[in-house]
């Protein structure tokens, strides 16, 4: 298995050929950071088995505390969370720190009989997510809040 960017190497109808009064623009953002290749600005993983799993927005940036970090970087671990099917992170204003904060949305994967229901619903999951964050990437990067899908659980 291997990850990067997802770039493509052929022409496809329907794809963007300029940015309309930036010609430059586009040249500059879609097919200079690898020439011969249409970079699509998401990141992607192949699995031993040849599946792709887009893995989000590598230009989605946020500003927390003065400490710029990737969105997808937030969603991974937080994906391997055993209670967790999927994730979104995001960024919203903050009034003491200014630029921003990090807020968390899951789908939660249904409960195996290794899964206490309290974990997978209320805030000793946030309080799981927020220590594996802060391990595996800083303090600062652990959401503020942690919103479980209100539509339940998904295989």
């Amino acid at each position: 298995s291997i990850s990067g960017a997802l770039c493509i190497s052929q022409a496809w109808p329907g794809m963007a050929r300029t940015i309309y009064n930036d010609h430059k623009r586009f040249l500059e953002t879609y097919l200079t950071p690898y020439p011969g290749f249409f970079f699509t600005g998401d990141g992607v993983y192949r699995t031993s088995e040849g599946y792709y799993q887009l893995t989000g927005r590598l230009d989605d940036i946020i500003n927390i505390s003065g400490h710029r970090l990737g969105t997808a970087e937030v969603e991974d671990v937080v994906n391997h969370h055993m209670a967790v099917a999927e994730s979104a992170v995001t960024g919203y204003p903050h009034e003491i720190k200014g630029e921003g904060e990090a807020l968390a949305f899951l789908l939660l994967k249904s409960l195996s009989p290794g899964l206490c229901p309290a974990a997978a619903s209320g805030t000793t999951l946030t309080a799981e997510l927020r220590e594996l964050i802060s391990k595996k990437i800083a303090k600062y990067a652990a959401p503020e809040y942690v919103q479980v899908t209100p539509t339940g659980l998904s295989n």
